[in-house]
């Protein structure tokens, strides 16, 4: 019996170790892992769309993609993007890395609709339009 104990801690242990090893080498990978750039859009550039924010997130406020929205929340609302699609939003001189979150329009007459923190980061205000993309790894 305690030859079997013996064993079962040994391979116990032999699995911690790799374990530690796999996570090691995912952290060393993850720092050289290329920062996202915008795939290129038909005709060669950006497309655009119009976009407001969604105005502030209401008390645990659920979108559509399951999440739940703070004052901290950052990513667009789009009708049809999949949630979770990752886009690169331009506006104003600001290019910046963000999320589809939801996939309900609080209002109607615009493409996207950003949180208060995106909007307030690119500097949109009121209805505008933006250039958009999907992101692409230069790698691939």
């Amino acid at each position: 019996m305690a030859q079997r104990l013996l064993g079962l801690a040994a391979v116990a242990l032999l699995g911690g170790v790799i374990a530690l090893a796999v996570i090691e080498r995912r952290s060393d990978d993850a720092s050289t892992t290329p920062t996202p750039t915008g795939a290129v859009a038909a005709g060669g550039g950006w497309y655009s769309g119009l976009a407001a924010t969604r105005g502030q997130a209401g008390d645990a406020e659920r979108t559509s993609c399951g999440l739940i929205l703070t004052g901290n929340s950052y990513g667009v609302s789009h009708p049809v993007l999949p949630c979770g699609a990752k886009l690169m939003i331009r506006f104003g001189g600001e290019t910046v890395l963000t999320e589809v979150i939801d996939n309900k329009l609080k209002s109607p007459g615009r493409q996207f609709e950003m949180t208060e923190r995106l909007a307030r980061e690119i500097g949109l205000d009121g209805t505008q339009e933006i250039d958009w993309r999907f992101t692409a790894n230069p790698a691939e």
